[in-house]
């Protein structure tokens, strides 16, 4: 169950600049979120523009894989949250929108979750923190389905057992774990101050689901899923076209040495 885990007993190096990631996404979130609050669409506006500023800049200092990573999970993400919340109502944002800051948001929590997940911290602490994770998870989940919580969260407890899934059976346990974090972070402020609200009852399954959902991690483990299984395929294709487009390239040069040649 744990054969995705690091290893035991390993000195991992800590990355500065992983911490640095971390510290600065959980920090803007809140001042975005705290910002958006009361904000007008103008304001919204400019904080995506910040946000688009913010990921691009992080995005230099990372490799090809990773780049390409965070634009499939930006793509995903979008597509998903137009899908979900507009269409769906599965949640809804203050202006019933998709906020301009929410893409790159996606993208700078993405390479949050990577950043902490390939950070000396959680290599060398893996079995700690995912025993903690699912305890504090699994304490939530029960308490939106035990009659006790102010409204129920059938919804929270089914996404926890698929967050379980992705984070024991998954290739990328470290990136799931860390993407926890993160995520919980964002959807305890964002819902605290009304920035989103999620249905009472989801509107796909029919079943009651809190202000967050306990197991709303889940939904970005998809998006992160998605994004680490789509980068090699892309890269492969991407290959394959440059190799087509030298091979072309390289015919055509030599026919027109042949045709010169022939002249002379």
């Amino acid at each position: 169950m744990l054969r995705h885990f690091p290893k035991v007993n390993v000195a991992y190096a800590h990355r500065k600049r992983d911490y640095f990631i971390a510290a600065f996404t959980f920090f803007c979130v809140a001042v975005c979120l705290i910002s958006d609050s009361s904000a007008s669409l103008e304001k919204q506006n400019a904080l995506g523009v910040t946000g688009w500023v913010f990921l691009i800049g992080w995005l230099l200092g990372e490799n090809r894989e990773v780049r390409i990573q965070v634009v499939i999970a930006v793509i995903f993400a979008t597509i998903g949250e137009h899908f979900a919340s507009p269409f769906m109502g599965g949640y809804t944002y203050r202006f019933e929108n998709v906020p301009a800051y929410v893409p790159p948001g996606h993208g700078l929590v993405y390479l949050t979750a990577v950043a902490l997940g390939r950070s000396g911290l959680f290599l060398r602490h893996a079995r700690i923190i995912a025993a903690l994770v699912v305890l504090v998870c699994g304490v939530w989940s029960l308490w939106g389905i035990c009659g006790y919580a102010e409204r129920g969260d059938a919804v929270g407890a089914l996404l926890f057992c698929v967050f379980l899934g992705y984070l024991f059976k998954g290739r990328s346990p470290m990136v799931y774990l860390a993407a926890f974090f993160i995520t919980t972070w964002l959807e305890l402020i964002g819902t605290a101050l009304s920035t989103w609200s999620w249905a009472v009852i989801d509107p796909v399954l029919g079943l009651p689901q809190g202000n967050p959902p306990s197991g709303v991690a889940a939904w970005y483990c998809l998006v992160d899923a998605v994004a680490m299984g789509g980068a090699g395929p892309v890269m492969n294709a991407a290959k394959t076209l440059r190799d087509l487009l030298k091979s072309d390239n390289a015919e055509k040069i030599l026919t027109k040495a042949q045709v010169i040649s022939k002249n002379e």
